[in-house]
């Protein structure tokens, strides 16, 4: 992949451990984004729009989240992009290339199909490993067949809610109806007075 030079790679889901690998051994930036064969790209005109200026008029883009989106914890940050599934990200701890830790990054977390209860296992995992100490800022995707988001937001306000830093919901990326194009590894503000990521830059060049 080093050798190939930079590409565009997009998707989602277990497709976490492959942005993690590229993030880590090969330092690309890749995008959190739609499979283009799936439901909501096919049937979500947003998805589409996102993606495609994404690719083809990044500098269009540097402004990311829909009206959903809002403050779970106050504040401002800058940081530099990463994350995708949660459990994914868990999964990948104590591995040989696993990322050490998300310190000074902006982490954006979504999952699917986990219940509350292992949610918030998940969550006390990165917690406790240390993983997230230092970390600048969180975005919070979406929480697809989790259950009612009322107990969803509980586990992440209890787990999240006291780092002592800025955390928005619902900003609009993951498995939901409209899924955004996240970029990773590209440097962004997170303002929870917007409820609004802003890259510095394009995420393509």
């Amino acid at each position: 992949i080093r050798e190939a030079g930079p590409k565009a790679f997009v998707g989602y889901s277990d497709i976490t451990a492959l942005h993690e690998a590229f993030a880590v051994r090969a330092g690309y930036s890749t995008l959190h984004g739609p499979m283009v064969a799936a439901g909501t790209f096919l049937s979500d005109p947003r998805t589409q729009e996102s993606l495609r200026a994404t690719l083809f008029t990044p500098e269009s883009v540097r402004t990311l989240g829909l009206d959903t989106a809002r403050t779970l914890a106050p504040g401002r940050a800058r940081g530099v992009t990463l994350g995708g599934c949660v459990s994914l990200l868990a999964a990948d701890l104590g591995t040989p290339h696993a990322r050490p830790s998300a310190r000074g990054g902006l982490l954006l977390l979504e999952d699917v199909g986990e219940e509350p209860y292992r949610l918030d296992r998940i969550l006390t995992q990165l917690l406790r490993s240390g993983w997230l100490d230092g970390v600048a800022g969180i975005a919070l995707g979406s929480w697809a067949e989790c259950g009612p988001y009322e107990g969803i937001r509980a586990v992440l306000l209890d787990r999240l809610g006291d780092l002592g830093v800025p955390v928005v919901e619902e900003l609009g990326f993951g498995h939901s109806e409209t899924a955004l194009t996240m970029p990773l590894g590209v440097s962004a503000v997170l303002d929870t007075e917007k409820n609004t990521l802003t890259l510095d830059v394009p995420a393509l060049r």
